[in-house]
């Protein structure tokens, strides 16, 4: 239906896909684990994580002013907390946001995955960047991180295959040879090769290794 009935006629449709990720007592049979990694390599389709609760208001104003398919996708649950602005605001178009500035290592958050990334970012004096968009991706801000970071982190509620993750290692691989082109380590973290089962989305992260304490150890064994 993705392709057929929306994405070859290019038709102006918005998809709000919630339960995005692991979702806790509703189960594996329940979870969106995958849709980042089907839904980015259909033509024409634009993918957007937001953050938190202002970001996904802001991000179903971009999809419904936007001419053509797009997808928003966000967790079960509650956000952050993040106070909601009243105005209808958008969000540009492929633009990543930078939201702390560190040394040496730099963690690529996707979605909700953000505040952890956050809180790593803190501990590890990392830099910090909302990706917001998996599809567009935004090429110049990986390109700018490249210069002056040894590793890319990259965190995604989605499975590692094929994910957003991935999308970033394509576009490096995509410049070698290039004047661009980096010896700059990556580190994708993602949900496992396995169904996760029933449990409370707090303990999911941990056996995914999603957690804070689980990413700062990871980053630790580099």
């Amino acid at each position: 239906q993705l392709i057929h009935d929306v994405a070859l006629q290019n038709l102006d449709v918005t998809f709000a896909v919630d339960r995005a990720g692991v979702v806790g007592a509703d189960g594996a049979t329940h979870a969106g684990c995958f849709d980042l990694s089907y839904a980015r390599c259909i033509p024409h389709m634009v993918v957007m994580v937001p953050a938190d609760e202002n970001e996904s208001r802001q991000m179903l104003q971009t999809a419904w002013e936007h001419e053509g398919p797009a997808l928003v996708r966000y967790p079960r649950g509650s956000g952050p907390g993040t106070v909601v602005e009243k105005n209808l605001n958008t969000v540009e178009m492929g633009k990543a946001q930078l939201t702390r500035k560190g040394e040496k290592i730099a963690l690529l958050a996707f979605g909700e995955l953000h505040e952890t990334a956050l809180l790593v970012g803190e501990k590890l004096n990392t830099t910090v960047v909302n990706m917001r968009f998996v599809k567009p991706i935004d090429e110049k801000m990986i390109n700018e991180l490249l210069i002056d970071h040894q590793v890319l982190v990259t965190l995604e509620n989605n499975v590692i295959q094929g994910g957003a993750g991935s999308a970033v290692a394509e576009f490096i691989a995509s410049q070698s040879g290039e004047k661009n082109s980096t010896s700059a380590r990556l580190l994708h973290l993602g949900l496992p090769d396995h169904f996760i089962e029933h449990g409370t989305q707090e303990e999911q992260f941990v056996e995914a290794g999603l957690d804070v304490d689980s990413v700062i150890a990871t980053i630790n064994r580099l």
